[in-house]
């Protein structure tokens, strides 16, 4: 049997779908991107609601409603789909949004008391008073393999938006992910190597190697420590664990252009230092398969790269979390 909670890593994306949250290990995920326009032959077996050519391959895409017996309501531009992969097959989840990523702690996990191998839900995490449902994506591969009938009457392609507007978006990013033609598929190894978190700084866009990051979370409250540096926006409480807030822009020396009354952050954690990364918005969690300069550097920035025709600047986490300028208080 392969228990999805076995895997190496234990750091969880979790999403929304309807009234739900579901969960998948970060170690699966290959790229999440806004909902695009799918093909739906009149042959599809009625547990998949549409293909995707992705990456020179067609991929299912499934609606993990459908095998829980949940009422499934329309989709709309503002979907978002998440690509994963299990040690064969590569397929998309359709998620009304992507909520962060979490690292889970096993104490608080429930392990489900009877198995069968088309459960797709494994286990449950009690976070903040709610439970995310913890998905087995093994189990959605065999149902995927298999084939399984669904009794449903739902008219799968009425679910999609019909106004051509939407039909437009989403076609255009049909068409944008069929150019990304660099993209490819590499070992395993390597994919947890290049996979990124990426964000905006005002209007540039920055990433952050995966290895390094702990937890995203799209707004939190942050309390002012006085006598600090200006770059160090104050300390938050993380579950009982008091973290410094790091104000990026501030701390690279760049203009404060994007107000806003949200406060994401990027948690990450290297060389036994944890930091909360203030940024302006969490974007995209993304694959990029080039072979890029990694060598040890003096500077703020690691790297550059297009991905998707887009400059990324990737950040030295080593090197910052290291500047003896940051001050660290035991509290």
């Amino acid at each position: 049997m392969n228990n999805y909670l076995e895997q190496k890593k234990n750091t969880h994306l979790y999403f929304q779908v309807g009234d739900s949250k579901y969960a998948i290990n970060t170690a699966s995920v290959l790229e999440i991107m806004k909902l695009p326009a799918l093909d739906y032959p009149q042959k599809l077996p009625n547990n998949i609601v549409g293909l995707l050519k992705y990456n020179n391959f067609v991929i299912n895409v499934v609606d993990i409603r459908f095998y829980l017996n949940i009422d499934v309501t329309p989709y709309n531009s503002h979907n978002e789909l998440l690509i994963v992969k299990t040690d064969e097959v590569i397929f998309g989840i359709i998620t009304d949004k992507i909520i962060g990523i979490l690292p889970f702690d096993s104490a608080l996990v429930d392990q489900i008391p009877f198995f069968d191998a088309k459960m797709v839900i494994e286990s449950l995490y009690k976070y903040n008073n709610e439970t995310i449902f913890i998905v087995n994506i093994y189990a959605l591969e065999n149902l995927l393999k298999q084939h399984s009938s669904i009794d449903s009457t739902v008219d799968i392609q009425a679910l999609f938006p019909q106004d051509e507007a939407s039909k437009k978006i989403m076609a255009k990013r049909t068409k944008s992910i069929a150019e990304k033609s660099s993209l490819r598929l590499v070992s395993e190894e390597l994919h947890a190597k290049n996979k990124y978190i990426s964000f905006n700084l005002n209007n540039d866009y920055y990433c952050i190697a995966l290895d390094y990051v702990k937890e995203v979370l799209k707004d939190t409250s942050i309390t002012n420590v006085p006598g600090t540096p200006d770059f160090i926006e104050g300390i938050m409480n993380l579950r009982g664990d008091y973290i410094t807030v790091l104000n990026l822009k501030k701390f690279l020396s760049l203009p404060e252009s994007v107000i806003s009354d949200k406060k994401p952050v990027i948690i990450i954690k290297c060389n036994e230092l944890k930091l909360a990364l203030l940024i302006d918005k969490i974007n995209e969690l993304f694959d990029y398969q080039e072979t890029i300069n990694n060598e040890r550097s003096e500077s703020y920035y690691a790297n550059e790269f297009i991905y998707n025709k887009t400059l990324y600047t990737v950040l030295n986490i080593e090197h910052i979390s290291s500047d003896k300028k940051i001050i660290i208080t035991d509290m």
